[in-house]
């Protein structure tokens, strides 16, 4: 019989363990309930989670270009690009856990609250379990299913690039990934609505709400770990962009998010 995790970083590495999507929302849910309970963080750095987090069977990987088109104007549509969020959102589930298991350990080599730190990140993991539960849940209202389609893996390919560098990893998935999703949700949200799909819309509003609360997560962390270091936050952010981002970040932004999420424009508009 498997111990239940005592630690919050023993919680976080058994989610990244979780291939299974339900195991996985499950030992996230587990994790959260143990912050709950102030437990304590376990050893920071003693544990290094491994490069890939378990993962199911399906969906198959490809590139980009092969996965389906997102036209919202059929229901066919409309899943393929339910099926493109679960996966963002399953992939997400992984970062946070990641971030609190791989990094707790050089949040506290810089004299900063690792509990803290870890206690954040479970908590924005807790999240985006919650969101792929909602998108997978309607998906199967909708007569599909996560896993059916096939999907990309950029995601984790950021989290591949980053994954010795902290602030790189602040830097790179909720400031630039993450904050773009609060760019492009508005508008999908509109035209879920404009097809009559209120449900999908409704998920989707929840998920950009929580979203602002992640980036501004990340946001302070960012600038935390840029003081320990001696950094100016914005200068370090260009660089990290540079070294450890191959994309460009392309108006329009949604300025109104962004700013609620504290993410100043110094980070985003030209330079």
């Amino acid at each position: 019989m498997t111990t239940a995790p005592a630690t919050l970083l023993e919680a976080a590495s058994a989610v990244l363990a979780a291939g299974a999507p339900a195991a996985k929302t499950a030992a996230a849910g587990f994790a959260a309930a143990l912050v709950e309970s102030g437990a304590a963080l376990g050893a920071a750095g003693d544990y290094v989670p491994p490069l890939e987090p378990a993962r199911p069977d399906r969906p198959l990987l490809a590139p980009p270009k092969d996965v389906p088109r997102r036209r919202l104007g059929s229901e066919a549509g409309r899943v393929a690009l339910l099926h493109a969020i679960a996966h963002i959102e399953f992939n997400a589930i992984d970062l946070a856990f990641d971030m609190a298991a791989r990094f707790a350990g050089a949040v506290d080599a810089l004299g900063l609250d690792a509990r803290a730190f870890a206690v954040d990140w479970i908590g924005v993991g807790a999240d985006e379990a919650r969101h792929f539960a909602m998108v997978a849940a309607r998906l199967e209202a909708l007569g599909a299913a996560y896993g059916e389609l096939p999907a990309h893996d950029g995601l984790w390919e950021a989290a591949r690039k980053t994954a010795e560098n902290l602030a790189a990893r602040l830097a790179v998935a909720p400031l630039i990934l993450e904050a773009r999703g609060l760019d492009v949700t508005p508008d999908m949200i509109e035209k879920l609505g404009a097809a009559g799909d209120t449900e999908s819309a409704a998920i989707l509003k929840v998920i950009y709400e929580d979203e602002i609360g992640h980036v501004a997560c990340g946001e302070r962390w960012f600038r935390k770990v840029c003081e320990a270091k001696g950094l100016e936050p914005a200068e370090a952010f260009h660089d990290l962009k540079r070294d450890y981002f191959s994309g460009v970040l392309k108006p329009p932004f949604n300025h109104a998010a962004r700013d609620k999420a504290g993410l100043p424009r110094a980070f985003y508009e030209p330079h």
